[in-house]
């Protein structure tokens, strides 16, 4: 069994106990995730999708893309790359993420209601034999990625998780679609949200309101299982429920950020879509705030 930490997108607690201001940085009262002198994940990965459920060729493309875009240098300013190398400031350097294996079950061979078990299940699978990754990587992340029609024990009180999977310490991570369940909790900020201010909800950037939550979800807890894998790396609060690198910084987007407002963003002007990082093959994302220890505040990107 794999050992679990949680992540929500909106720690209503949290974000509407922040004080902000505008600016590139945004500053809040003394927010500072302690290093417990634990391991990191740093160097290059392979990180394995497995796709659970019914996803269309489009929306697979949206997170491959995104994966693609973390190490690439071709997107402009700012880019998802750009975003990604904060991390470079936490202790040993820069973690490198590339696409490693893909493999689909698209016939839900657990049903369509899962525990926590079986998502450690479908971290642990094999891939497929003439499913290579890069062979020069050595080390992997496994990213369950559940579809809109998929119940996880727990979902909705979280929108995802990553953890280890037992003796091997391999790190894995858990994402759902929420668009059919829980959009106001896990979407946020393409759908209105379930509790607090009613502000409008912003245009996703790729037009998928579920898959675009889960670019948000996801870019969060890729960013915690590097920063704090094994329980013991970057983080505040207590150890089974830690705010990490990212999930520290709920609710911000851009600056002047505000309980219910995600910040000051980019807007494409074709669309209506909202933004704040260029990634690869023409794409745009919307990404959270990260924490930058060498700033010891909430970087965003606009």
């Amino acid at each position: 069994m794999g050992s679990i930490y949680t992540y929500a997108t909106l720690s209503l607690f949290f974000f509407l106990s922040l004080h902000l201001t505008t600016g590139a940085l945004v500053k809040q009262q003394p927010l500072v995730l302690k290093y417990h002198n634990g391991a990191l994940l740093k160097g290059k990965f392979n990180v394995n999708l497995i796709w659970y459920g019914k996803f269309t060729p489009v929306q697979r493309s949206i997170i491959v893309d995104f994966i693609q875009s973390l190490s690439s240098t071709r997107a402009p300013r700012p880019s998802v790359s750009s975003w990604w190398r904060t991390i470079e400031n936490y202790k040993g350097g820069a973690s490198t993420l590339v696409v490693g294996n893909q493999i689909l079950h698209e016939n839900y061979p657990f049903g369509k209601t899962l525990k926590n078990s079986h998502i450690v299940g479908l971290a642990s699978s094999k891939p497929k034999p003439n499913n290579k990754p890069n062979n020069n990587v050595i080390h992997s992340i496994d990213v369950v990625l559940t579809a809109d029609d998929v119940v996880v024990d727990g979902f909705c009180m979280r929108c995802g998780s990553h953890g280890v999977l037992g003796r091997s310490k391999r790190a894995y991570i858990w994402v759902g679609n929420s668009v059919t369940q829980c959009a106001g909790q896990c979407a946020w900020p393409f759908y209105k949200p379930m509790y607090g201010p009613q502000t409008p909800a912003l245009v996703a950037p790729n037009g998928d309101v579920g898959v675009d939550g889960m670019i948000i979800n996801l870019a969060t807890l890729l960013a915690g299982a590097v920063t704090n894998p094994f329980s013991d790396g970057y983080f505040q609060g207590p150890s089974t429920a830690p705010l990490e690198a990212v999930s520290a910084c709920t609710g911000i987007f851009g600056a002047g950020a505000y309980p219910g407002y995600p910040g000051t963003v980019l807007m494409d002007k074709g669309s209506g879509a909202s933004y704040n990082a260029y990634g690869v093959n023409g794409r745009k994302y919307l990404l959270p705030a990260m924490w930058d220890p060498q700033r010891s505040a909430c970087t965003t990107l606009v």
